[in-house]
């Protein structure tokens, strides 16, 4: 037996894959953290984007590593063909879609939390209450009961697929869980904007509705969803046997960044026993800012609520989230029974209500650190104070394309959205997005408005100024006039605004 046991022993030893010198590993560490921090500090002194180059590319087409390399060689690999080429929403040069730029403190918070490396699916630690108080941060926010229940997730998309899963559970009875949607299931129909993000439908798809039971309704001239034609769709529906079971009204449009009427949706919804639900990717943390929390007015009545913490709460990728209102609902639409997940009344398997209990994820990363450093750091006023200056700049933006003849501005600025054009045909357009891209100047995105290509500057980013404006402006417009065959334009920057 003494011999079984030492062969035993014999046979896994040495497989730690903590560092042999502890000591060489620290300096080499410190040497990672001040080149990222070096890299946040001084992000004006590279491009915003550059395209990768084929030997980067053909470095990520190796065979798998079986045999062990030396840290600090894979970091140098790293350093050569992976930190250049990132999608660059560090800089605030970025106007792409809408991400939020990230700080040095949800980086140092996001290292700290691997060395904790949690599972936030369950269990007693101290990670859950965290977790637990940004849950009760955002209840008190949107002044929600104190009944009402959130989780974190990946972002919007997850979170508006699981309030999908809740209200359909509302709808068809916890029973749907176990024997399917059957036919009533099949009978329930959804409701959201022509302007709403493409999720929502991906959302009924997923979710075995299908996207034929969404109804996508007309917009107004400032891209919110028509109420009355809503009210009238949901009328018909009714009339011909479908079974009206949600709304999903958006906070912040994915093109231009409307508003919904919130709170005619939410007494609509209200007389007709509808769910209501706001997508508010980003639009939803306009909470922060006193200046634009009213835009909001209705919010607080929604039965669900998605939002990002990595968009304009500029915490780190990713920190998506989910409050629902009547926290029991919430769990019926997940909690399972399994022994293995039993609760117990003292040691590390106690607690009641464990995260696991409100969402499909069991294996769950600690966001909740990154986001609790980022609001505690800075405060709700602060972050606040960075919304309300992005929308600023967006006005700023809208204020220099009206008065440049070159230029057209396609949709009115609700936030912090501005699309506009080069007068010229959509190829040219697109030309002009791509050549920018390339330049390393600026990076937006660009959108279909009414069958016209538009140019999108989604301005997110905390690190934002009026100069980064001017460059976008200067690199259309040069861009433009090169593709038009009116020669280089040089534009000549306006002074920064005082700050």
């Amino acid at each position: 037996m003494n011999e079984l046991i030492r062969n035993a022993q014999s046979s896994v030893a040495h497989t730690s894959l903590d560092p042999q010198d502890w000591s060489e590993f620290r300096t080499l560490a410190h040497r990672m953290l001040d080149d990222a921090i070096e890299g946040i500090a001084n992000v004006r002194a590279r491009p915003v984007w550059q395209p990768i180059p084929d030997a980067a590319r053909a470095a990520f087409r190796a065979d798998v590593p079986h045999e062990a390399s030396e840290l600090a060689e894979v970091y140098r690999e790293f350093v050569a063909h992976v930190a250049p080429y990132a999608t660059g929403n560090v800089h605030p040069g970025f106007m792409g879609w809408v991400h939020g730029g990230g700080t040095a403190v949800g980086m140092i918070a996001e290292m700290l939390a691997a060395g904790l490396n949690a599972n936030l699916g369950g269990r007693d630690h101290m990670p859950i209450e965290v977790e637990r108080q940004i849950v009760d941060w955002m209840r008190r926010l949107f002044a929600f009961p104190d009944s009402a229940s959130g989780i974190f997730v990946t972002g919007t998309s997850m979170a508006n697929l699981m309030a999908v899963l809740v209200a359909r559970t509302a709808a068809l009875g916890t029973l749907a869980r176990q024997h399917g949607i059957g036919n009533d299931g099949a009978v329930l129909t959804a409701y959201t904007s022509q302007a709403a993000h493409g999720c929502v439908s991906r959302a009924m798809d997923i979710a075995g509705l299908g996207t034929d039971a969404l109804r996508r309704i007309g917009v107004d001239a400032d891209h919110r969803i028509d109420v009355a034609a809503l009210r009238a769709q949901i009328t018909v529906d009714r009339e011909v046997g479908f079974k009206p079971f949600m709304v999903v009204a958006s906070a912040g449009t994915v093109d231009v960044g409307a508003i919904d009427d919130l709170k005619a949706i939410a007494e609509l919804c209200r007389e007709e026993g509808i769910w209501f639900h706001v997508d508010g990717a980003f639009g939803a943390l306009a909470i922060f800012s006193p200046e634009l929390a009213p835009l909001l007015g209705g919010i607080e009545l929604a039965d669900s609520i998605a939002l990002d913490f990595h968009k304009w709460g500029q915490v780190p990728y990713d920190a998506g989230f989910l409050l629902v209102r009547d926290g029991d609902q919430h769990r019926q639409a997940f909690a399972q029974p399994a022994a293995y997940l039993r609760r117990e009344a003292r040691g590390l398997a106690a607690g009641a209500i464990w995260p696991c209990d409100l969402g499909p994820d069991l294996s769950r990363g600690f966001r909740a650190l990154k986001t609790w450093f980022t609001l505690k750091t800075f405060g709700i006023d602060r972050l606040g104070a960075t919304i309300t200056r992005s929308c600023a700049l967006a006005k700023y933006l809208e204020a220099r394309v009206l008065a440049e003849p070159r230029l057209e501005l396609l949709a009115p600025v609700n936030l912090n959205i501005v699309c506009f054009r080069y007068h010229a045909d959509d190829a040219v357009n697109r030309e002009i997005v791509a050549d920018i891209h390339e330049s390393g100047i600026a990076a937006p995105s660009s959108t279909t408005l009414d069958g016209r290509f538009a140019i999108r500057a989604a301005i997110v980013n905390h690190r934002t100024e009026e100069a980064d404006i001017d460059a976008l402006l200067g690199a259309v417009l040069e861009f433009g006039g090169r593709r038009c065959g009116d020669g280089v334009i040089e534009v000549e920057a306006p002074p920064l605004a005082a700050q």
